[in-house]
């Protein structure tokens, strides 16, 4: 991939994590759930992770003109696709409040950073830039499964609260 491509797609992916970050950030905040508290803080710090990496990328391809080998951080003791949600924390989830919207509107910001990250891995030309992209797109596909599970956990509640169930 030629260098003006690639530093474009590196700066539209630091915008979409910063983007990421402060949303998630927001709604840790905003919630009175602190199991949504905890799950959107550990997304807005693995942002903030995704960010500096990004940035570190950037700055690789500025002076040198390419990324150089990945290192994949491993130090990490929570992820947020690794948290547990129990029946618990998803019944004290108004399935119509703020926690859910803010679900779906995070499915979609996570939908867009696979997509950039997927086409990005597939189109680049060097192993290191299709390391990078391909492993960002995987820990995104990690935050969408939590939150797509999530959010269908939360329709059923719904569905089943309204009989919308035709039997």
């Amino acid at each position: 991939m030629d260098n003006k491509r690639l530093k474009d797609i590196l700066k539209s992916a630091i915008l979409l994590e910063l983007r990421g970050e402060a949303f998630y950030r927001k709604v840790a905040e905003s919630s009175d759930n602190p199991d949504i508290r905890k799950i959107f803080e550990i997304m807005a710090n693995e942002e903030v992770l995704h960010v500096k990496m990004l940035r570190d990328k950037y700055a690789e391809v500025n002076s040198n003109g390419k990324i150089s080998a990945i290192t994949v951080p491993e130090d990490q003791d929570e992820t947020a696709a690794g948290y547990v949600l129990s029946e618990s924390i998803k019944n004290r989830i108004e399935s119509a409040g703020f926690e859910a919207a803010a679900i779906s509107a995070a499915i979609d910001m996570e939908s867009r950073a696979i997509r950039l990250y997927s086409e990005s891995a597939e189109k680049a030309g060097d192993i290191n830039e299709k390391k990078l992209f391909h492993w960002l797109a995987e820990w995104e596909k990690g935050h969408h499964k939590l939150l797509f599970d999530l959010d269908n956990d939360l329709k059923e509640r719904i569905w089943n609260d309204n009989r919308f169930w035709p039997f």
